[in-house]
């Protein structure tokens, strides 16, 4: 058997697979969210231990001696997140996370730093965790001078279920300090922030041994003392393992809390101007680059939240025949925008309401706006020197086949539905154990599920989206505009 834990913003999931990589099951654990400020996003560190051992205590008491068998544990977690440790490895302060934009200001004064492009092969955003740092150096001083290690979230984990401080290159990457083609830390990125190699975690692949589970909390969870942590992966890395997609050409398309256009490359093609990251993949000498929007099913859970509608309610009122655009336009940045603004400050909107502007055509419009979101990452990712010619739906939002339609059609490309199962970080992550844990070949494990389906673009509709698309483009900069 092997576990798979996933450090999500919203909660913590523990999965468990055997060794043919069937699910045997799973516990889960929610988090929340604090915004003590506008554009501020907080959790406490030690919510994600405790969750942690929710979600194993519901996993144990629904298959204690499937959890007994375990022999390789593999983790995944939310990205970027700033969590500051000091000299006896005591959290100093919330942990500033992945959709916190305080740091904008920060983040524009080193991305000046043409080194910082240059090594890490991608903008330094206010949601990566170098301009964090510098923020709290700037804000909060007296916090600063007592960093003795900064880690990522899953490895804050990692260091409750080992006593280590190790972290793996596809989530380093997305702080703004590694060298993303050598992966290895860069001593001049931090030394830039007042930081140096003694203040971060040692690096692994994420195929590899990074500790091994303590005694007591595997006497805890009945399974072997020692048994070994993978190295694991970033979120989106952690699902690509999942959904298998690993080799060059393969790339998917994510409708979770934030949204992600996900493709796997074979070598380390850079391109910071489209505003596309380039991190190093889980596996070893692979890379990937994506897209990223920064409000997905959250720009639908929002219309949920204000119209007293569950989100499958409001897809249901469309039907599931894909409707011509109405002229009622909305853009995602509820919370800014990465891919391709890098714009911390934007902010959503609909236009072009008019009385008969029901709910249906406002819900009709959410989903077309993050369709033509991810029609700016499909763009910037050809600017990257990536083409895509289809691409694989996971997350919560590709239930709703509605929405996979105007994705389908938005991007021109077809839209693959993989067959029933659960190939998201938490599987990717126990891939990962598996393959620390006995040595396994990473492609010959982290491969692709059945296609159970696949929407083609609609053609009749193409040049009604390609005009709505075009309309839709226009409103960035004449928002931006009124917004100045």
């Amino acid at each position: 058997m092997y576990l798979g834990l996933d450090l999500g913003t919203s909660g913590v999931k523990a999965l468990l697979i055997d060794a043919g990589q069937k699910i045997i099951g799973s516990g889960h654990a929610s988090l929340d969210v604090s915004r003590p400020h506008p554009g501020w996003s907080e959790q406490n560190p030690t919510d994600w231990i405790r969750a942690c051992e929710t979600a194993i205590a519901e996993l144990k008491a629904s298959h204690p001696k499937e959890l007994a068998a375990v022999k390789g544990i593999g983790l995944s977690g939310q990205m970027h997140g700033a969590t500051l440790l000091d000299a006896g490895d005591q959290v100093l302060r919330p942990c500033i996370l992945w959709n916190d934009t305080r740091s904008h200001a920060e983040a524009a004064a080193l991305d000046a730093d043409p080194r910082f492009r240059q090594l890490t092969g991608n903008i330094v955003f206010p949601g990566f965790t170098a301009p964090k740092l510098a923020w709290v150096k700037n804000n909060e001083p007296s916090v600063f001078a007592k960093v003795a290690k900064v880690l990522l979230p899953k490895d804050f984990l990692r260091l409750s279920l080992t006593g280590e401080h190790i972290s793996e290159m596809s989530d380093s990457a997305g702080t703004s300090w590694l060298d993303v083609g050598k992966r290895r830390w860069s001593p001049e990125l931090l030394a830039a922030t007042s930081l140096d190699e003694r203040q971060m975690p040692s690096l692994v692949e994420g195929t590899e041994k990074a500790g091994a589970l303590r005694a007591e909390l595997a006497a805890s969870w009945g399974i072997a003392s020692g048994t070994p942590v993978a190295g694991g992966a970033g979120d989106n890395a952690a699902s690509a393992c999942g959904m298998g997609t690993v080799g060059a050409g393969h790339a998917f398309v994510s409708l979770g809390t934030s949204g992600v256009l996900f493709a796997a490359n074979a070598s380390y093609l850079p391109n910071p101007a489209s505003a596309v990251h380039t991190f190093c993949h889980a596996l070893p000498n692979t890379w990937h680059q994506m897209g990223v929007i920064l409000s997905a099913t959250d720009s639908l859970n929002w219309l949920s939240e204000i119209s007293g509608k569950k989100a499958g309610e409001l897809t249901a009122e469309l039907g599931d025949v894909l409707k011509a655009p109405s002229g009622v336009s909305f853009l995602p940045y509820l919370s800014g925008e990465r891919t391709p603004h890098n714009d911390s400050a934007i902010r959503g909107s609909f236009t072009g309401l008019a009385h008969e502007s029901g709910r249906a055509v406002l819900t009709q419009a959410v989903l077309e706006g993050v369709a033509f979101a991810f029609r700016d990452s499909l763009e910037a990712l050809k600017t990257a020197g990536t083409i895509l010619t289809r691409v694989t739906a996971i997350g919560g939002g590709s239930r709703s086949r509605y929405w996979l339609k105007a994705i389908a059609t938005a991007l021109q490309v077809p839209v693959d539905i993989p067959a029933d199962g659960d190939f998201g970080a938490a599987f990717g992550a126990a891939r990962l154990g598996l393959i620390a844990a006995i040595g396994a070949d990473p492609l010959a494990v982290c491969t692709a599920p059945r296609t159970d389906a696949t929407i083609e673009p609609d053609v009749p509709l193409g040049g009604a989206y390609a005009d709505a698309y075009q309309r839709y483009r226009a409103l960035y900069p004449a928002i931006k505009g009124a917004m100045a």
